[in-house]
């Protein structure tokens, strides 16, 4: 298909697309005009219910140590956490590196931010039973659990643009491809900063798999 030909049909698609939202947004319009004043209550109490459920939910969150981005002791810290939370970002370290700072830094930020993911490090050379269970071979390397399975892995910063001087916007991005993160930005626009010199760094991103691993303290059988 030649890249005219593919972007008429892409224009299509985007144009069908839209037309499919505006009908949705049109049919809800009109059904709130003609919501009576005791419907409209009950979506009120739904409304207030879902709030009320969100702020239990980030409460639980808190409590649980989301929010901050904290060193664990031991492997066995680590799988504790990934049966506690749903998503799990670990950075598995070692002090010599100096881009695991890099990394430290970006990581507390979106630690305060995404407060729906638990952000963990711990450091390679005291959990070497881990590193070989989930081939972590370079350092650098951040581990994204999600409902006890790894679901993906940042090897270094080769994901990241392959720069020191990566952006946590960049960070943000790559873990939102993961779906480790509640993204709300684009994930077909990275926000690299020179995205001719990187972008083609990210080209296989979307089609990347990593079969996962179901974390068990008392098996070490693959699920």
């Amino acid at each position: 298909m030649s890249s005219e030909m593919f972007s008429k049909v892409l224009e299509a698609q985007l144009l069908q697309t839209t037309k499919i939202v505006e009908e949705q947004l049109d049919a809800e319009i009109k059904k709130l005009d003609n919501v009576d004043d005791d419907e409209l209550e009950i979506l009120k109490q739904r409304r207030l219910e879902g709030l009320k459920k969100a702020q239990q939910q980030k409460q639980e969150w808190l409590s649980n140590g989301h929010g901050e981005y904290v060193e664990i002791p031991s492997e066995r810290d680590f799988f504790e956490q990934v049966k506690r939370s749903n998503k799990v970002v670990c950075h598995f370290y070692k002090d010599t590196s100096f881009r695991c700072l890099i990394l430290d830094k970006h990581l507390t930020v979106l630690a305060k931010k995404h407060i729906e993911t638990r952000f963990i490090k711990l450091n390679a050379e005291k959990a070497p039973f881990l590193c070989e269970r989930l081939r972590i071979k370079v350092i650098p390397t951040l581990a994204l659990v999600k409902d006890g399975k790894t679901q993906d892995y940042v090897v270094g910063f080769t994901d990241l643009g392959n720069t020191d001087d990566f952006t946590t916007e960049t960070l943000e991005w790559r873990l939102g491809c993961a779906d480790i993160i509640n993204y709300s930005g684009s994930l077909m626009e990275p926000p690299f900063q020179s995205q001719k010199k990187f972008g083609t760094t990210f080209t296989k991103l979307d089609k990347k798999t990593i079969r996962g691993k179901k974390y068990d303290s008392d098996s070490d059988d693959d699920d």
